[in-house]
Formats: structure tokens, C-alpha cells, sequence
């Protein structure tokens, strides 16, 4: 009776989430907002049926999704956690391990990044007691260039740390060569890149480990979620140590003395036999994740090949939009890496030099006539509060990255945005940016960045 009475649960479920109604769009009048989640009765179904379980922490479905998310992304290990920026955090903390004895990475290592980004590609460089190196980007792929790059390293780096920007790999397979080269790790951030590729290769699978993001604004979503990605069992196991408390155990909550010599370790100046359920061999977290949140995972990872394309879609519709309306008079628009099949997270315009029309009144109009905006998240690293007090080399300039600053701003791709939505956001761009062109009503910028 207690399955029969969990089938119909389940069924129902389903059947709940699928009757509902979609609202109906209105131009002008319904928020098309730059990122979004798109859910179905099947989600929902694998939500109630983890719940029914009441099994809280980590469990089958958090297995099964680690298992097939590594298999999707093309690494041999997967480790679930609360999010993208821990996901980050977990992956340079492995690099820090003693257990990698000379090759692990100490404080006042220099690590080669972008300042033009998210936060947390750049923070746990910092909270390691690292020093982050920034390099700028170009302007059309708002990407890395690799020339800074390779021109950054000295003898004191250890390790590249940077996200393909927005969905658009950057030249991975360049950077990767060279990490080999000098004997350093990489980090590749791709919590906004999930099915991207070069060459026909994931990205993902070029560096050391790999990170993504589950956040609903991501290609796929568990609600609060990430994973971190390896081939090395090592690192895997580190990875794993750091994520639960720091624990030296690897065995699964629930379960005992997997190893089968639970109290037969002796480890640091513990006596022997100490219970290895409560060594620990890192300074660690708590950053598990719900077997709730994973089972939505297990559902999602589904579909994620319809929702890159879908992706794909609505970046190309975007961009035959924009040059029918002659909008790159106005704009540069955004060209994929050469050799790679983006998996785009957004559309970033960068207004030319003397466009005449202020970036931050256009984001504000267009958000007036429900148009969702984003500036390419912290613009310039440096010029952030957070960052006052943080040691950092530039090499080189960031003139692209300040520029990208005050004049850059992305609208959406994600798969919930339909024909008639693409065709008000053109629409609605040209009027705005004609109105301000021709206007003169301008907000003053200061410009005086450096």
C-alpha cells in the first residue's frame, strides 16, 4: 500500500506542476528578466519523490547525480555542493592540500586571473593568502587574452584561475599548453559554460578541476547548487575531505567504516586507533548538499542539451535582430572564441567610443520598459570595495576591463525567452538607444579610472 500510496503522490506532483498555467506575455508590460530557471512536472516529481524519503543530507540522488554529471561533463569524478562560488572555493582549496606535498600551492603564490568577472573566480585566491594577478580581456569575446597571460608568468606563479566569460570559452587549449609548460594548475570556472566546447572537447576537461553552478540562473539548476570536476582520485578525495568538516573519512552519512579499519589508523599525533570517523586532515566546511536539491539535479541534467541549444537559439535570433536593425552602429556585439561551440549565458553589448548614449541611463531605461539588464557582474575587480585592502599585481593595463566597466551590460539567452520576447527586446533596444543618441540626456561619467 505505502508504494501505491507514493506513486500517486509522485503522480500527482506532476500533474499539479503541469497544470498550471504559463502567464501570457505582454509587450511592455510583462519583466523579460535577463536569467531564469525553466522547470517542468518531471522536476517536481523528483523534488516530492526525495522528500518523501526524509533522508535530509546527501544521499541516492546526490550518488546518481554525481555520477551521471560527471559522465555529461566528461571528467571521472563529480562532488556536489552548496554552490558555484563554493564549488570555487573547494577547487583551489584542493590545491592548497599537503597532501600534494611540493606541488601544492602555499601562501604568496601568485595566481594569473581576470579582474573583468565574478567575485568568487577571483576570492578564494585571496582567502588562501595568494596573490591574484590580473591580465585584461578583448572586447568581442570579453575573454582572456592570452598574450597578457603568457607575458604574466614569473617564477612565483603556480596556478591559472579564470571562468569562460558568459558561455564563451576562452582559448583554453592555448592556456592549458602553457600551464603545462611552466609546471601550474588550472582552474577552469565554468558555472557559466556548461556544454560549451572546443574543438570538439568540453570545456571543463583541459585544466586540473573544473567548477559549475546550479543557481537558477544557470543552465541548469537544483536551486542552490555546484559541483567540482577531476580526473585525479586525489584531488577527488581532497576535494571530498574539505567539502565534509575536513574529515580524513570518506565514508557516506549513514553509512561506517567503509575502509574497514575504522579504528586501526594512526594519523597526525592522535593515538593509535583514534575513530577515523573524527580525524581530520584539512581545515575544512560543511558545504553538503540536500538529497532534495540533488534529485532536482538528477531531472535537470536531462534536459540540458535542449536548453544549450535553446540557448544557441536565442543568440543567434539576437544577433540577426540586432544587425538588420543596425544596431552594431551603436554596439560591439559578442563573436564566439574561435574553434568553439559556446553554451552562452548572456548576450553582452558594449557600447562604441562616441555612441553617445550612457551606458548606465540606457540599463535604466531599458529596465523602465521591462527589459531585464546585467553589468558583466563586478566590472573591474579592483576598482571593488571588497578589494581595497587586498594585495594584488596588475601586468599590464585593464583598459578593455574598465572599459568593459562602464560600458558593457548583457541581456538574456536562457531558454524561457520566445520569438515575440527577442523581437521587444530589439525593439525596445533601438528606440532607447536612439532616444538617448539624439537626445544629449547623458549622466556624467567619470571616466578618470586608472
Amino acid at each position: 500500500m505505502s508504494d501505491e500510496m507514493r506513486s500517486e503522490i509522485i503522480r500527482l506532483a506532476r500533474a499539479y506542476h503541469e497544470a498550471r498555467p504559463e502567464p501570457r506575455f505582454i509587450p511592455g508590460e510583462t519583466y523579460i528578466p535577463p536569467s531564469g530557471k525553466v522547470m517542468d512536472g518531471e522536476d517536481c516529481a523528483h523534488l516530492i519523490d526525495a522528500s518523501l524519503d526524509m533522508w535530509l543530507t546527501a544521499g541516492r540522488f546526490a550518488d546518481q547525480f554525481e555520477e551521471e554529471l560527471a559522465e555529461k561533463f566528461g571528467r571521472r569524478y563529480s562532488k556536489l555542493t552548496v554552490s558555484g562560488s563554493a564549488a570555487n572555493l573547494l577547487a583551489f582549496a584542493c590545491l592548497t592540500s599537503w597532501k600534494l606535498g611540493e606541488k601544492r600551492i602555499r601562501p604568496g603564490d601568485e595566481v594569473i586571473t581576470v579582474a573583468a568577472g565574478f567575485p568568487t573566480t577571483v576570492t578564494p585566491i585571496v582567502q588562501y593568502g595568494c596573490i591574484p594577478v590580473f591580465v585584461d580581456v578583448d572586447l568581442h569575446t570579453h575573454n582572456v587574452d592570452v598574450d597578457l597571460l603568457e607575458a604574466a608568468i614569473t617564477p612565483k606563479t603556480r596556478a591559472v584561475m579564470i571562468a569562460h566569460s558568459l558561455g564563451n570559452p576562452f582559448d583554453v587549449a592555448r592556456v592549458a599548453a602553457l600551464c603545462k609548460q611552466h609546471g601550474l594548475y588550472l582552474v577552469e570556472d565554468c558555472c557559466d559554460a556548461f556544454g560549451a566546447s572546443v574543438d570538439g572537447q568540453h570545456v571543463g576537461t583541459f585544466g586540473d578541476v573544473a567548477t559549475l553552478s546550479f543557481y537558477p540562473a544557470h543552465h541548469i539548476t537544483m536551486g542552490e547548487g555546484g559541483a567540482v570536476l577531476m580526473n585525479s582520485p586525489l584531488l577527488a578525495k581532497i576535494a571530498e575531505s574539505f567539502r565534509d568538516w575536513g574529515r580524513d573519512c570518506y565514508c557516506k552519512p549513514g553509512q561506517d567504516n567503509t575502509c574497514n579499519k575504522r579504528y586501526g589508523w594512526r594519523l597526525g599525533e592522535l593515538p593509535k586507533g583514534y575513530d577515523h570517523k573524527y580525524t581530520y586532515s584539512h581545515i575544512g566546511y560543511n558545504l553538503k548538499v540536500s538529497d532534495m536539491q540533488a534529485a532536482v539535479g538528477v531531472s535537470q541534467l536531462k534536459k540540458l542539451d535542449r536548453f544549450v541549444e535553446r540557448r544557441r537559439e536565442n543568440f543567434r535570433g539576437l544577433t540577426e535582430r540586432l544587425l538588420a536593425r543596425g544596431l552594431d552602429r551603436y554596439y560591439h556585439l559578442p563573436v564566439p572564441t574561435p574553434n568553439t561551440e559556446p553554451s552562452w549565458f548572456g548576450y553582452l553589448l558594449t557600447l562604441r567610443d562616441g555612441a553617445g548614449v550612457d551606458r548606465n541611463l540606457l540599463t535604466k531605461t531599458l529596465e523602465e520598459r521591462k527589459v531585464g539588464t546585467r553589468m558583466l557582474f563586478a566590472g573591474n575587480l579592483t576598482k571593488q570595495p571588497a578589494f581595497r585592502d587586498v594585495e594584488y599585481r596588475v601586468h599590464g593595463g585593464l583598459e578593455n576591463t574598465d572599459k568593459i566597466m562602464l560600458d558593457s551590460f548583457w541581456v538574456g539567452v536562457w531558454p524561457g525567452i520566445d520569438e515575440p520576447r527577442l523581437d521587444y527586446m530589439v525593439d525596445t533596444l533601438l528606440d532607447v538607444t536612439r532616444e538617448l543618441a539624439g537626445s544629449g540626456r547623458t549622466i556624467e561619467k567619470v571616466r578618470a579610472v586608472g
